[in-house]
């Protein structure tokens, strides 16, 4: 079922320098290396997402928020080989990224994934309050510790053919392994911080839900090809399969229904921010920072769904083969001495 989005389409006019930048910032950091893995890239156009989901950055603004993009993608799709069935060594790996946002840096192995998220953190949160860097620290500590528990399930996958997880545990790991909320803060670093009595309101703590799940959603619709073969159960699609004992495409329609019905959830509740900001008193310029946030939460939506539908991340062109090992182990150093359980 196609979506019907009420949000406008828009997209930066700096989009050819964010992607000359953003392969120059991948190859320094060593994220990129072969011929073949950057034409793999070059596929997925990660540039055309940032530059729709954040259609009024500046040139440098639009070039962090593609490395930004590039940084999810590559550091998710390493796990489609063997390390990610290895949910112990995951761990091991994530917990270096996890000291990187605490400012814990002294014992981190020197890798392409810890440098590129290095610089990555210090440039998101230059000039950002205390209050939004631990609430954005706390997001990236989620995204990255909901990987160990992911490979765990990909293990019992493979131990059981039963071992698929309810909707709630499916919600609980999705939405940190999604890394959607590191995305959403970003929308306040590109714009204005917004008052706390805002910021956790029912109506924007409702948008932003919504904002988050409804393309995580929608891409386990796209994604199902490249994730049920592997044997993973987090994906909405599998799991409705197996809950109501019904074929793919009953099980997809489904999720996309439910994707559409959040789409309308949230556009009514963009109509009650004007009110609601009225009502806390907030004064003019407060008001504008809830406004454009709202509005940012909508252009991602528009941005990623565009994107989504068009990338050729999903197709058989823009995917290595199922059952091809994944090269994380060379990006992120993992080495593990089984006798000590250090990194060498």
């Amino acid at each position: 079922m196609e979506l019907n989005l009420p949000f406008p389409r828009r997209i930066s006019t700096h989009q050819a320098s964010a992607t000359a930048h953003n392969l120059d910032w991948l190859q320094s950091h060593g994220m990129l290396t072969s011929p073949e893995a950057i034409e793999l890239y070059h596929r997925w156009d990660m540039p055309d997402l940032a530059a729709r989901s954040f259609p009024d950055l500046d040139a440098d603004e639009l070039a962090l928020a593609t490395d930004l993009f590039s940084f999810y993608f590559l550091f998710d799709d390493q796990f489609d080989g063997e390390l990610g069935l290895r949910p112990a060594d995951v761990t091991q790996a994530c917990d270096s990224l996890v000291a990187i946002v605490h400012g814990d840096t002294k014992r981190i192995p020197d890798s392409p994934v810890n440098s590129s998220f290095a610089d990555l953190w210090r440039r998101c949160s230059e000039g950002m309050s205390p209050r939004w860097r631990a609430r954005a620290a706390s997001n990236w500590e989620w995204y990255f510790s909901a990987h160990p528990s992911e490979a765990l399930g990909r293990l019992r996958a493979t131990e059981s053919s039963v071992d698929v997880p309810d909707r709630s545990a499916y919600l609980m790991l999705r939405r940190g392994a999604d890394g959607t909320e590191t995305v959403l803060d970003m929308i306040e670093r590109f714009a204005d911080e917004i008052p706390a009595a805002a910021f956790h309101s029912p109506q924007l703590k409702l948008m932003r839900q919504l904002a988050a799940d409804a393309p995580a959603f929608s891409n386990d619709v796209y994604s199902y090809n490249k994730e049920a073969p592997r044997g993973d159960v987090y994906n909405l699609v599998v799991i409705l399969q197996h809950q109501r004992q019904c074929g793919r495409a009953e099980a997809a329609a489904a999720v996309q229904a439910e994707t559409q019905w959040m789409i309308d959830q949230y556009q009514q509740l963009s109509h009650e921010v004007p009110e609601m900001c009225v009502r806390l008193g907030l004064d003019r310029v407060q008001r504008r920072a809830v406004e454009r946030y709202a509005e940012g939460l909508a252009a991602w939506m528009a941005g990623y769904f565009h994107w989504e539908s068009h990338t050729a991340r999903y197709r058989p062109e823009g995917s290595p083969p199922v059952d091809q090992p994944g090269h994380l182990e060379s990006l992120l150093d993992v080495r593990v001495d089984r006798s000590s359980g250090a990194f060498r």
